[in-house]
Order: C-alpha cells, then structure tokens, then sequence
C-alpha cells in the first residue's frame, strides 16, 4: 500500500534532525511506481523530497545510490555542468529505509517530446558526456561495479540465455542478440563512469535565458564504470531528437567515443525487453510477462523489415583509411598492458604510419601483380582517401613480411638486371614487425602470415567500394527501436 505524503512527512522529522515542516505533498517528478515519495517544505523556505522504496529492486538501488552519492565528494561534483542531490538523513522502515534527499527544482520531458536540434538535446548530450568523464577511480575506491568490455560482454550474453531459456524470446531476435554478442568488433571500447540507469526522466530541465537546459540528474542507483552505451540506450524512444543527442555527446565528450556506441546502445535498448520479460518471470507477475512477449513480437517486424539497422559492424556503414587511422590511434592493447589498463580504466594506442599503406598500395596493380612503371612509384593516393573503402581485414596497418618480401625481390632485380625482362616493383622499407596487435578489429580479418603472429596485411574490398558509389549500401541512421521496461 502506497504511503501517503502526510505518513512520509512524519518520516521525514524522523530522519533529520530539528526538521521542522510546514508543508508537504505528493511528488511526481517522474517517478514510477518504484518509490513512495513526497515533496516537503520546511520552516526556513528549503524544500526537501524523502522516498522509500516500493519493492526489492528500489531498495538494493537505494543502497548503491546512498554510497554513489556519499562518494561523490565536492570534487567530483564540480566537473559536472548540473547538480546532483544531497543525502540530509535517513531512517529504518519495516525493513527498508527512508532517504531524505534535497530537492532540485525543474521539470522532465518525456524521450519522445524532446525536440531534435539545439537546446533540451543538446544539453542532454553534453550532460551524460560529462559523467563518462569523471574519473573512475572514486567509483573503485568505494566498491560500486567496476566493468572491463569483457564483463559488460558476459553480462549481455547472460541475459540472452536467461531469456531464450524462458521459450519465450522470438527465434528472429534470439539470433540477431546472439550475432551482436559474437560480433568481437562490436565488443573493443574502453569502459567509463556510467549512470547506469539514465532515461529521460533522469534529466530535471529549468528554462534560462538561453533556452531549457539540464540543471539536475537525479538516480544514481547503478553507477559504475563500464559501458557507455548503457547511458544511450532510452534514445531508442528519442526520435529525431535521438541525433541532435548523439552529435552534442560526441562533441562534448573528452575521449572520442568509440565507433560502434550505436549500435552498441541498440543492443542495449533491445535487451531492456529481455530484462523486463526475466523481471515477469522472476516476480511470476503473469502481466509483466504478456507485456514483454507483446514488445519482443514488435520488435520481430522490425529485425526482418528493417535491415539498415544491423547490429554488427560489417554490415554498417563503410569505412575510410582516415576513418580505420583514427580507429586504430584509439584502440586498447590487450598484451602488456598495467592492471589498470585491464580494467579498462587506461588505454594505449599502437603507432601507424599510413604512408607505408599508401606506398604498397600504389606499388601494385588491381590484381595484386608490381606495376611496371616509374610513375607508379610516386603515384598519389587520392583514390584511396576520397573514396568509401571498406577495409575488410585490418589486423595491422602495415603491409606484412609478404610485401617486404616482394620489395626486396624488386631490389635484387633492379640491381642485378643483365637484358632480362621483368617487372619492376616499387621498392619500400618493410614495416616493423614487433608492433602490437589491437583489439580493435574486424570479425571477419585474418592474418596472411600463419607462421608469425605480428605480421598482417591490409585488403581492400573494390567490389564494396563499387557498390558504395552506386549507391547500393546506404549508411546506418539513429532511428532504433523503441523499448518500455518501465
């Protein structure tokens, strides 16, 4: 039975010291059904919300959000362009307990109201951009979850077998989860401090001069460090405003997100049904159940109709040299990397000059075979920038020892050349073999070296590159699908 906002009043006095009220009342602030809560006002004019937990769940996220909130020291807040609440008391309940927290001022607008463009979504973007800045460290100090890519992997895979073992996830869906969590590339970023549990009533806006714009995040139940896509997810429901949202956080955020944070996030927003359905069958709640069936059947029609919204990169959108360059500068280790490293809290990255590329490259011909003219050794590589090519094997950015070999082969000809008729190949510095290997790599690439793990060769896939410029392969768009696990 839901308290009423006169029996929380009295709480209140309970659970703060010399609290003197001289009102209270219900309090929304979009809640849903999680919290009994209520709005107070005290003797000195300060208002206050106190809220105790509704059910299991809502306690054990009480719990975590009183420690987030207590190490979230005057430091930490001040890195962060909203506020956050404070704790003033707290007072056992029936086995539960009683938070009363201070009240920030502002209103929600729901996912699908938020307007695309500058403004609400922009200082949305901006706002989850400075938690995923914070430094993990605090978060580690005081126990909360501290995830590595691999963790918050696992964590996804088993959801997806819990659920398909109810018998009651669709085939279709069950096989496109299970692609994305095999789907290495989709798996490489670094992790980050996370809400966790962010949706769009997670934002309090206050109008400005300006235009509205975040001023409080209020739920810290699930902070911890580990995928940023978590914090994406509810742009699911975002419509348009899902882009102006994406383009603010990548512009806000102090690393480059990783490539593949959307399609990650889709992931994410998908298994939100497989939660809600295991949170029907956990609490036998027959409702709950008939409700995430119903979703999961939608989504259904959108895994077979809408297919450019895949959830592994291959079949994404196409990629650059500049774009793999930049990917690579990113890209973790995973040999000889710290503990901290390990935990996804540091990254390295490999060196790459993409001038060797681009002189083995322009060495040879279409079919692989060392062009036969002087010119082809300082050919330019316009057709390589300027064109959408998709780099289908991309271990390394070098061209391996099986290149070195064809240059050397070019130098003994060049230099021994008695009347014979050969072809002349380009000659170029072999690269390093001892560089590092990356994590971030496509699923589908393979070393041309079997008997060297550190030598890779780059390919290039001319046929996509073809179906490219005709127009056949159109690029990935931010629309996904909706998801309610409220």
């Amino acid at each position: 039975m839901a308290r009423s906002h006169l029996t929380l009043a009295a709480l209140a006095t309970s659970a703060v010291a010399d609290l003197q009220l001289v009102g209270s009342g219900p309090f929304g602030h979009g809640q849903t059904g999680d919290f009994d809560s209520a709005l107070l006002r005290t003797a000195d004019d300060r208002e206050l919300v106190i809220r105790v937990p509704a059910n299991e769940q809502s306690a054990s996220d009480q719990s975590v959000e009183l420690i987030a909130l207590q190490a979230m020291t005057a430091g930490i807040r001040s890195r962060l362009p909203f506020e956050v609440p404070n704790v003033k008391g707290q007072v056992s309940v029936r086995g539960t307990r009683a938070v009363v927290y201070d009240y920030l001022p502002g209103y929600n607008v729901e996912a699908a109201n938020i307007p695309a463009g500058d403004g609400v979504a922009s200082s949305i973007g901006a706002a989850i951009a400075a938690i995923h800045s914070l430094p993990g460290s605090f978060v580690a100090e005081v126990g909360l979850p501290s995830l590595t890519a691999a963790d918050c992997r696992t964590e996804a895979r088993n959801i997806i077998e819990r659920s398909s073992a109810t018998r009651l996830l669709p085939a279709a869906v069950k096989q496109r989860w299970t692609d994305a969590a095999a789907d290495e590339a989709l798996w490489q970023f670094q992790p980050t401090v996370i809400n966790g549990s962010l949706n769009a009533e997670s934002f309090v806006i206050t109008d400005h001069e300006v235009g509205p714009i975040v001023t409080g995040v209020i739920g810290w139940g699930s902070l911890r460090v580990g995928d940023p896509a978590r914090d994406l997810h509810w742009l699911s429901g975002a419509g348009d405003a899902a882009d102006s949202v994406l383009a603010a956080y990548r512009l806000s955020a102090a690393r480059h997100p990783d490539r593949l944070v959307s399609q990650r996030s889709m992931l994410h927003a998908e298994l939100e049904l497989a939660r809600w359905l295991l949170h029907g069958v956990d609490t036998r709640d027959q409702q709950v159940i008939d409700d995430a069936v119903s979703l999961l059947d939608g989504l259904v029609d959108h895994v077979l109709g809408d297919l450019m919204h895949p959830l592994s990169p291959q079949t994404g959108p196409i990629m650059a040299v500049a774009d793999v360059e930049e990917m690579l500068s990113r890209t973790p280790q995973t040999r000889g990397t710290s503990a901290a490293q390990s935990s996804g809290i540091a990254m390295e990255t490999d060196s790459y000059d993409r001038s060797e590329l681009e002189e083995a490259l322009a060495a040879e011909d279409s079919n692989g075979r060392p062009r036969n003219d002087e010119k082809s050794r300082l050919s330019n590589t316009d057709a390589i920038e300027t064109g959408p090519i998709d780099l289908v094997g991309v271990e390394k950015a070098s061209v391996g020892n099986a290149g070195a070999e064809r240059a050397a082969a070019a130098a003994r000809a060049a230099d021994g050349a008695s009347g014979e008729s050969r072809d002349s190949h380009s000659s170029m510095d072999a690269p390093s073999t001892n560089a590092r290997s990356t994590d971030a790599r496509s699923t589908d690439a393979r070393s041309t070296d079997t008997s060297s793990t550190d030598a890779y060769t780059a390919e290039l896939d001319f046929s996509t590159l073809e179906a490219a410029e005709s127009g056949e392969i159109t690029p990935l768009t931010q629309r996904r699908p909706s998801s309610s696990a409220e």
